[in-house]
């Protein structure tokens, strides 16, 4: 095993799209091979030079055999290039870098690259024929809603799992619903300030009026404020009780990210200046019915394997589920607010839950260059029971 640190030299997404919105049209395929080929080229990595390619993707029914083989070829990659896809519901584009890192201190890979892609646009309607219905009706589930969005062991949604955080942690809805518009608001700073700029790939999309290119976020809000906010109703727990709407919660989206990773020595051989050396990861399981508050034994571990305080990190993405968790992370953890997702983060950008896992590290790789800080974490609550969470240096 290499004990010589992997090194993320180069790291992008595409702009993030509503449901059935901007990029609803395309195939994961031509979603994400975009991605791929521009990482390589920011990191002047020749195609045939890549190991191995790792994507996170989730909702994967219907989609064609093995999207990430397809994305990966799409891009150019030749066909004796591995590509593979890992499934770690909304840590999967994380666990897909952790892998690729895996890859390469155990000496299989020399290149990887490592990301993650979501269509929640084009999960499909599945009914389940395969031995017939003999009598009576036969109805459509929702692929999107059951393989992602519904905790399998108490058959809820995840707006359920929010809501007992909630409570748990005393976070009312008042606090939700200012939490939520101060997401919408910096993301509308962060927008007019240029600052996903550098991060985002413009995509082009086949049109009837010929190609379009999109090349900002579609999800956010402009102009939130508390006053629309808390005039929304809760979704989830339909009584006076309910607090989680659908203003405080994540989106349902669709878009794709990836890295480029190589040892630390390769990037010297090449003459790369890496982004990062990433300096640990954890993973944990906790109880399925709070999956939401995954992030903070996930963020405890992480920051404790890399040898660092908590009030050492300059900036944290934690993926904003739920307005609920995001604070109960925040407030277990004692983070200081100003260092959290200082962009913004999925309850104003959205969640494409395959794409998430990488997309708050790519964020945070360029957030950390932007404002000059050198010490980072990436974290995200996974539905089932589990938190993921990196820890990555500038060098």
């Amino acid at each position: 095993m290499n004990a010589e640190p992997v090194v993320i030299v180069s790291a992008a997404r595409t702009p993030i799209g509503c449901l059935s919105g901007a990029l609803s049209s395309l195939t994961l395929r031509d979603l994400c091979s975009p991605v791929i080929k521009d990482v390589l080229k920011r990191a002047e990595v020749k195609p045939e030079e890549v190991s191995e390619v790792i994507i996170g993707h989730v909702l994967t029914a219907g989609q064609g055999q093995n999207p990430a083989r397809q994305a990966s070829v799409a891009a150019g990659i030749p066909y004796p290039v591995p590509a593979w896809s890992c499934q770690m519901v909304c840590g999967s584009g994380l666990k897909a870098v952790c892998l690729g890192a895996q890859s390469i201190q155990s000496g299989e890979s020399t290149v990887v690259v490592a990301g993650g892609m979501e269509s929640m646009s084009r999960a499909p309607h599945t009914l389940q024929m395969r031995a017939g219905v003999k009598m009576g009706d036969a109805s459509l589930q929702d692929s999107m809603v059951a393989d992602g969005l519904t905790d399998a062991f108490h058959s809820y949604h995840m707006g359920i799992t929010a809501e007992n955080v909630a409570k748990q942690w005393g976070i009312s809805r008042e606090q939700q619903d200012l939490f939520a518009v101060n997401s919408q608001n910096k993301t509308e700073a962060a927008q007019k300030a240029g600052h996903f700029d550098q991060e985002i790939v413009p995509i082009t999309v086949p049109s009837r009026k010929g190609p379009v290119e999109v090349k900002m976020d579609e999800f956010p809000r402009h102009g939130s404020n508390i006053a629309t906010m808390s005039k929304l109703k809760p979704c989830f727990v339909k009584d006076s009780s309910g607090t989680v709407t659908a203003g405080n919660a994540s989106g349902i989206n669709d878009g794709a990210a990836a890295t480029v990773l190589m040892s630390q020595s390769e990037a010297s051989r090449r003459g790369i200046k890496p982004m990062a050396k990433i300096v640990s990861w954890a993973q944990v399981g906790l109880d399925p019915s709070v999956m939401g508050t995954g992030p903070i034994p996930a963020i405890r571990k992480a920051v404790e394997k890399a040898g660092w305080k908590l009030d050492q990190v300059d900036l944290f993405e934690v993926n904003e589920a739920f307005a609920a968790q995001s604070l109960a992370v925040i407030k277990e953890l004692g983070l200081n607010e100003d260092k959290v997702n200082v962009s913004g983060g999925a309850i104003s950008l959205g969640h494409p839950i395959g794409m998430s896992g990488c997309r708050v590290l790519v964020t945070l790789l360029h957030a950390l260059n932007r404002t000059g800080g050198r010490k980072g974490v990436a974290s995200l609550c996974i539905g089932g029971g589990m938190g993921v969470a990196m820890c990555v240096e500038r060098v």
